[in-house]
């Protein structure tokens, strides 16, 4: 049945997460190592063109506006036109959909790995995301949407985050990770600090103890969580497979004289005891 709202939300929606070719940022690895380097459960962080990637690129204070995790072969049987590199992610105008990684051929984007679940917990995560396919996202609250047509308000920065919980609508599910976040926990494997009470006792950490508590609890996550996680690991797919910086074609051929490699400071020999 046809609802003005839910029109008017799609159609913000679209104009809002549409690429603006004028703000894309391009690949740091080639796509064949990208593809290489990728495993069951990586996060894959993704730099965004859109105003709603502006939006979120300010309030989080981060290069990273979406998030999206790889499931490999996973839904091969599901979905064979995909492929066998597959990766899941909450869109604001498809909702939860599974996508090939094609889709991010030459967009920056950085890979973030769990360490140490064992392939029965990877599995169970996948599953997890695998699982909720298909949902999609209430567009009545348009409100929701039209905020982000202004995407650098003058706002403290201890509200930003805050910004993106704002209203019960499809984006704020849509555009955090909260999906992925969601998946993780569901084996018990943390996403943000553990707080302990040497967090208590060092200064100026009460108000982000407090926001990192706040965050776990209303499971408001943001891709930035991820890359600042201190349990997953960056990995960069050229150094992944045997970078050797002498090998690197420099646009200058000539030589580099031995007076370009002189220290611009003298190094003195230490006292002898």
């Amino acid at each position: 049945m046809f609802h003005p709202l839910q029109w008017l939300g799609r159609s913000l929606a679209r104009f809002l997460a549409k690429p603006r070719p004028v703000e894309m940022h391009f690949s740091t690895s080639g796509f064949d190592l990208l593809v290489a380097s990728l495993r069951k459960g990586d996060v894959l962080l993704v730099e965004g063109s859109s105003r709603f990637s502006t939006a979120i690129k300010y309030l989080t204070q981060s290069s990273w506006s979406h998030s999206a995790i790889y499931v490999g072969d996973a839904v091969l049987d599901r979905f064979p036109e995909l492929g066998p590199h597959v990766l899941i992610e909450a869109d604001v105008v498809d909702g939860v959909r599974a996508l090939p990684v094609d889709s991010y051929r030459g967009v920056h984007t950085r890979i973030c790995r769990p360490v140490g679940l064992a392939p029965n917990e990877i599995q169970h995560v996948l599953r997890h995301v695998v699982g909720r396919l298909g949902q999609r996202y209430d567009m009545h609250n348009v409100f929701d949407l039209m905020r982000y047509l202004l995407p650098t308000p003058p706002i403290p920065g201890h509200w930003r985050r805050r910004l993106l919980a704002l209203g019960g609508g499809e984006p704020t599910e849509a555009i955090c990770s909260s999906l992925i976040a969601a998946a993780f926990h569901s084996v018990r494997y943390p996403i943000l600090p553990i707080l302990d009470r040497d967090y208590r006792a060092l200064r100026g950490t009460r108000q982000a103890r407090k926001e990192i508590l706040r965050i776990r609890n209303t499971k408001l996550f943001t891709p930035r969580d991820f890359d600042i996680s201190p349990y997953f690991r960056i990995v960069k797919p050229l150094l992944e497979y045997h970078f050797d910086p002498h090998r690197v074609h420099w646009a200058q051929a000539e030589p580099i004289e031995e007076a370009e490699l002189a220290l611009p400071f003298t190094l003195r020999e230490p006292p002898e005891a």
